[in-house]
């Protein structure tokens, strides 16, 4: 077996992904070095005072928020964000978790490990790479946010995108997606579409967490993260 075919099913197989399609477009080998390279080129630009920025944000949102009631059921902390401050690629969830409510960090348990490996696999890693939720409170239960707990929240994530000025935005899951685009349209519709947002190109996908109780959709949300790849490789 060449040393590109055994990458190329180590990459699946980091996702957990089995059996390999005939499909050309699909046998194609996940990534090369070169590939590789310009993609990390791609996110490491300068800094330029970006990070200073986002604790401004941060500070602003401070560390007990009591914009919405959130703040009186349950939540531990803010999870604010984690990442490259200039990164080309930013995924956006719809809320913090459990465990991330927890250790203050978006996406640290099981979806946030399988969003990990999908980072990997298109050759960059979570510090290239900015992760961020529509709304920054864990909701009781992991319910959906609620209207007036969206509208309290989204304009600091707006703000977030529009400091860190990424190339490429992914939401995770149908209600990071509609809320984003407001649309009603399913995920189902949207994923795999590219859409103009705030000066970055848009494409939904699934959710990890919708992932590890579908496998099977493992390998759309590839698709998804192919047309991803290419947009950073030709930034």
């Amino acid at each position: 077996m060449s040393r590109e075919l055994a990458d190329h099913l180590r990459y699946y197989a980091e996702l957990g992904v089995t059996g390999v399609s005939r499909d050309p477009q699909w046998s194609a080998r996940v990534s090369d070095t070169r590939a590789n390279a310009r993609v990390a080129e791609a996110v490491d630009s300068p800094e330029a005072r970006v990070s200073d920025t986002l604790d401004i944000i941060k500070t602003d949102i401070g560390p007990a928020c009591t914009r919405c009631k959130l703040c009186t059921l349950g939540r531990k902390q803010i999870v604010f964000g984690v990442g490259h401050p200039r990164a080309r690629l930013m995924f956006v969830g719809e809320a913090p978790g459990e465990e991330e409510d927890k250790q203050g960090e978006p996406f640290v348990g099981r979806a946030g490990q399988l969003l990990t490996k999908i980072i990997e696999a298109i050759g960059l890693t979570r510090d290239q790479v900015y992760i961020a939720n529509l709304i920054k409170c864990r909701p009781p239960g992991n319910r959906n946010p609620e209207a007036d707990e969206v509208a309290a929240c989204e304009p600091f994530l707006f703000r977030q995108i529009d400091v860190i000025q990424p190339r490429v935005i992914v939401p995770l899951g149908k209600f990071a997606a509609q809320c984003l685009l407001k649309t009603t349209d399913p995920i189902t519709r949207l994923r795999g579409r590219r859409f103009d947002y705030r000066g970055a190109t848009l494409i939904p996908t699934f959710h990890p967490a919708y992932l590890l109780r579908n496998p099977s959709a493992k390998r759309e949300v590839w698709e998804d993260m192919k047309q991803v790849r290419a947009i950073l490789q030709n930034a």
